[in-house]
C-alpha cells in the first residue's frame, strides 16, 4: 500500500494495492501489521456502515473524550471528505483540508484523534465504511458547524441535505471559547 501524509499533520491518504482481473478484484482494506508499519496503531473497536443519497453532508463531528480516530472508505460512491485540525497546539490549528474518495479508486483517509470529520455525498449514493478507536458517546460528541466562515469550507454543494445536529453545530470561535474554560 502507498501512504501519503496530507498537509496537516497526522491526516494519511491510503491507497492500498488492488488486484484486478476479468473476474472482478481483490483488495485487503485492513491489516493491522501492515497498518502500524505505516504509523497507524490505534486499535479500532467498532465498524460503522453509512448510506447516504447525493447532497448530504454529515460533519464536522468529533469525540472529546477519549476522542475517536477514523479509518475510512467508500465502498459505493463518491464522497468529499473534509477533516479540521481543532489541535489548539498545532501549527495548522483551524486549518482544514479535503480529499475525494471513491469506490473506484479504493482510497482510505485515517483521521486521527485532534481532528473533526465529515463527509458530503457527490455521487448519487454513497457507502462509507469506517472503523473507529472509541466506541460513539453521545455526552461526548460534539459538532463543528459545516458552515463556519472563519474555517471557510468549501464543500462543493450550495444547499447540502442536513440533520438537525449538523444544522446546529458550534462555531470555531465558541469552540475556542470553551477551551478557555
Amino acid at each position: 500500500m502507498d501512504v501519503i501524509e496530507l498537509e496537516l499533520s497526522g491526516l494519511l491518504l491510503i491507497r492500498s494495492k488492488v488486484f484486478s482481473d476479468e473476474r472482478g478484484f481483490f483488495l485487503e482494506p485492513y491489516n493491522q501489521s501492515r497498518y502500524y508499519q505505516a504509523g497507524i496503531t490505534e486499535t479500532f473497536v467498532q465498524d460503522n456502515h453509512s448510506r447516504s443519497s447525493h447532497g448530504t453532508l454529515k460533519g464536522l463531528h468529533y469525540q472529546r473524550r477519549p476522542g475517536q480516530a477514523k479509518l475510512l472508505r467508500v465502498a459505493v460512491g463518491r464522497i468529499l471528505d473534509v477533516a479540521v485540525d481543532i489541535r489548539p497546539e498545532s501549527k495548522t490549528f483551524g486549518r482544514w483540508t479535503s480529499v475525494e474518495l471513491t469506490a473506484e479508486g479504493h482510497e482510505q483517509l485515517f483521521v486521527p484523534i485532534g481532528f473533526t470529520h465529515g463527509f458530503c455525498v457527490l455521487s448519487d449514493t454513497a457507502d462509507v465504511l469506517y472503523k473507529v478507536s472509541a466506541p460513539y458517546d453521545p455526552a461526548e460528541e460534539f459538532t463543528l458547524a459545516w458552515n463556519d466562515p472563519e474555517i471557510g469550507v468549501d464543500w462543493r454543494v450550495t444547499e447540502p441535505i442536513l440533520s438537525p445536529r449538523d444544522c446546529s453545530g458550534e462555531s470555531f470561535v465558541e469552540y475556542r471559547r470553551r477551551l478557555e474554560l
